[in-house]
């Protein structure tokens, strides 16, 4: 009692019990000239008062009036904004306590809050909206999701949108309670920052830091929050100081109450690159198990008292195999007693916050006394590691497993039935942005948000719920699939199939206002249609150490292509030109540069393909000018040296296009067009037959059509009679007896079950079925041609038909197929085989 009232007295207020639990009118939070206090606790964590901070700045940023913070004495009769944790603020608790502040099933929930409105809380106080968590983080989620509400945008900062002025801001009535999220960990991952953050911060936000630090990372810790993330994967290649070798960042990630982490190379947060000084060739736990140990040990020692999200197991220095082993069976071995070495460290570690069930059996190094917990660990099964986990490596139970993506979208493996029981679960660890082969992408972002939804969601359905981190690059040109990557992490129901128009919609309303949203939402969706075909940074259609050549359009197709750019950069200047002054930075930032940069890119490129190096030229001038407009202009200077045109310069030549140059081409034969009387995108069934528990579904926005189908749910039971499974009809006419050409094209995604390959099954009338199998494998060079065109192409020679109406028959056999598209060449036709 003696502490409770002593916090009553320092937050400048001892109150009464509370009186009634209901309101009828909105909550006052600005009206009449005049904010609600916001009413916090000193004894609530730090991330609190760093949230209600900012949210004393929003209401004044949307408003022009900041509300009073912890005002002594509170105004008389003036609304209240109770803000804090449960146990950890008074007043709260004493409304719960009375049963004034229902919280159902609040207490001890993950990341969860409500926000609710109360009238007369206390004699001579007229109403009180509160926003209370069940721990740090939801109590910071809550405050900024009031922040959101009232119109300030999660990139306020990062992309200068500015929200609408409002004189008034009123809450409505009700009690609104949010989470627990659909995954628990949920974080981004800062890459490749060599040419973008980096060089920014070191240039121009963080001078005196010589680059990303305590400063920027702040910024990035304010931008998980507004988005409902809670894990960070540093920025770690070597031209960045390590982000623990300034102590003062992982005191600030504490503060914000963000969970660090590391990458897939970086075992038990360490950064390789910077941080092992010895010898590359002796971080090889071969033959220096002890050296390495004690690198490791070392940090769990300084950094333990933080909450982290432990990466275990062991690669090379950077993205590279592990040395000191030949074979797969001796890396195996190797790992396996890395796995329990790392776990017995982590044993000895000084008491963390977040901790789970230790595995049995652990043995300890010399001279430790575990204790009787673990923190949450993650085995990311990366490139050749994969393959391994496959062979036979044994992970511990309470480890997460988290899959990789191919480094192009598409998940490489998925949990089987019989080891989703296990108690460490799994995760996924995607990319949006990649530096690597067959060829980068670092510039700008064109993963479309169907694509998002439909990988993560398959692998949410097979059980990868307990982390998700993706690989956003240097974040910039980044934001559209980075908040709806997150937003999934935080709500995987938020959206259905139609969940790229539906949140682009969202979206764009949120930052430009409702008027704006249909035309806005309608040029990004077209803007990532059109880089789906081919980003901007696969624009060559060789690949390094290759002899260059052509691509593979026809000339109506490069028309066709161009056409549909221009048309889209004029949408995007009309639109431009209807903006305020104050929305155009935002506008510049988050549509304009993505849809001119790409189009410049693509007209530059065929324009030069073509032998029209006069327009290439003039496409080039024209892109490295909106680029020098971006970094020296938009919000006064602000991102001076942040954006650079892909290649930047000749680093990581192997993986990257060649810079542009005036070229021509050696003369090769263009593709035959197919008669488009016979092509259907796959969404242009004439009918479709859902079976129960089944069914082709449209999924909009995906694939290079931008309708492509797919099985849902994601997790459907394989048919091994096809005749019963779900199927599309597609009804043709045939002017002529012969032996059709059928050509599939897919999306390049991974089977559920590694080895089975894609699979679905055809007939056409009442033939009988053919298998399709498409079988890639992983970086092969169908798999690089597969994911730089999205899409792989499988055919099949039907049998002889008859002249006359027929209809293509499509059959399910496994759920994970995404057809894109069909085309049916019939004989006598260009590509076709021949008439008889």
């Amino acid at each position: 009692m003696i502490y409770r009232l002593i916090i009553l007295i320092v937050v400048g207020v001892l109150l009464p019990k509370p009186v009634r639990a209901a309101a009828a009118d909105p909550f006052p939070l600005v009206a009449g000239g005049h904010a609600a206090t916001l009413v916090t606790s000193p004894a609530d964590h730090q991330v609190v008062a760093l949230a209600a901070a900012d949210l004393a700045t929003d209401i004044a940023r949307v408003t022009g009036i900041r509300p009073a913070t912890n005002a002594t004495p509170f105004p008389a009769g003036g609304p209240l904004v109770l803000i804090g944790t449960l146990g950890r603020h008074p007043l709260i608790d004493g409304l719960v306590a009375t049963g004034a502040l229902a919280i159902g099933d609040l207490s001890g929930a993950w990341e969860s809050f409500l926000i609710t409105t109360i009238a007369h809380p206390y004699p001579g106080v007229s109403s009180a909206l509160v926003i209370v968590g069940s721990d740090r983080r939801g109590t910071a989620y809550g405050i900024y999701e009031l922040a959101q509400q009232i119109g300030v945008s999660p990139w306020h900062w990062w992309a200068d949108v500015t929200p609408n002025r409002k004189t008034e801001l009123l809450i409505p009535d009700g009690t609104h309670r949010f989470g627990p999220p659909s995954v628990k960990y949920r974080g981004i991952f800062l890459n490749d920052e060599d040419w973008g953050l980096q060089p920014w911060a070191a240039q121009n936000f963080e001078p005196g830091n010589g680059g990303i630090g305590p400063k920027t990372y702040a910024k990035v810790f304010e931008l998980l929050l507004r988005l409902k993330a809670n894990t960070l994967w540093p920025a770690m290649h070597a031209c960045t100081s390590p982000f623990n070798a300034d102590s003062r960042n992982a005191r600030l990630a504490d503060d914000y109450a963000i969970v660090m982490g590391s990458s897939h190379a970086e075992p038990l947060l360490r950064n390789n690159v910077r941080e092992w000084t010895a010898p590359h060739d002796t971080y090889n736990y071969v033959t220096n198990r002890d050296g390495v140990l004690a690198y490791w040990a070392e940090r769990v020692r300084t950094n333990g008292r933080y909450e982290n999200l432990y990466t275990i197991g062991m690669r090379g220095i950077h993205d590279s195999a592990i040395q000191g082993t030949t074979t797969d069976a001796q890396r195996i071995k190797v790992l396996e007693q890395v796995f329990a070495d790392q776990q017995a460290l982590l044993g000895a570690r000084p008491p963390s916050v977040a901790i789970i069930r230790p595995p049995e059996g652990i043995r300890s190094p010399p001279d430790s006394q575990p204790t009787a917990t673990l923190p949450p660990q993650i085995f990311c099964a990366y490139k050749e590691v994969l393959d391994l986990y496959h062979q036979g490596l044994r992970v511990p139970d309470d480890v997460t497993i988290v899959w990789p993506d191919d480094n192009f979208g598409y998940i490489r493996s998925f949990a089987a039935p019989t080891e989703r029981t296990r108690p460490g679960g799994f995760g996924v660890y995607y990319h949006i942005s990649y530096l690597g082969r067959p060829l980068a992408y670092l510039w700008l972002n064109t993963t479309p948000p169907a694509l998002i939804w439909s990988e993560m969601k398959k692998s949410y359905a097979h059980g990868a719920d307990r982390v998700w981190i993706v690989n956003v690059g240097d974040l910039k040109t980044a934001e559209i699939g980075t908040e709806f990557f997150l937003r999934l992490a935080w709500d995987i129901n938020a959206w259905g199939p139609d969940a790229q128009p539906a949140f682009l919609q969202q979206w764009a309303e949120r930052e430009f206002g409702a008027d704006h949203a249909p035309a806005v939402a309608g040029m990004l969706d077209r803007f990532y249609q059109l880089n789906f075909r081919r980003r901007p940074e696969h624009l060559q259609w060789w690949l390094p150490k290759e002899e260059p050549r052509a691509s593979d359009l026809t000339s109506a197709e490069v028309d066709a292509r161009l056409h549909a750019f221009a048309t889209l950069r004029a949408h995007a200047d009309r639109l431009a030109a209807t903006l305020s002054s104050a929305q155009r930075d935002a506008f510049t930032q988050l549509v304009a540069y993505p849809i001119h940069g790409s189009a410049l890119a693509n007209v530059r490129y065929f324009s030069g393909e073509q032998g029209d190096f006069d327009s290439a030229r003039a496409a080039d001038a024209d892109l490295r000018e909106l680029t020098r407009q971006y970094n020296e202009e938009l919000a006064g200077g602000k991102w001076r040296g942040f954006m650079h045109l892909e290649p930047a310069d000749d680093d990581w030549k192997s993986m990257r296009i060649a810079p542009w140059e005036p070229r021509s081409f050696p003369a090769q034969s263009l593709p035959v067009p197919i008669n488009p009387a016979h092509h259907w995108d796959a969404a242009d069934f004439s009918r479709k037959i859902d079976k129960p528990g089944a069914a082709w579904t449209v999924i909009p926005g995906l694939g290079r059509s931008a309708r492509a189908v797919t099985i849902l749910p994601f997790d459907a039971s394989s048919f091994d009679n096809p005749r019963n499974a779900p199927q599309l009809n597609y009804d043709f006419q045939l002017t002529e007896s012969g032996a059709c050409l059928l050509r599939l094209e897919f999306l390049p995604t991974h089977p559920l079950a590694p080895g089975r390959g894609l699979r679905l099954a055809i007939a056409v009338d009442e033939a009988p079925l053919q298998e399709v199998v498409v079988n890639v494998p992983d970086g092969s060079p169908d798999w690089a041609r597969g994911v730089l065109d999205n899409r792989l192409i499988a055919t099949v020679t039907l049998p002889v038909l008859p002249a006359g109406s027929h209809c293509l028959k499509v059959f399910m056999v496994d759920a994970g197929v995404v057809l894109d598209s069909l085309s049916l060449v019939p004989p006598g036709s260009a590509g076709g085989p021949p008439a008889p």
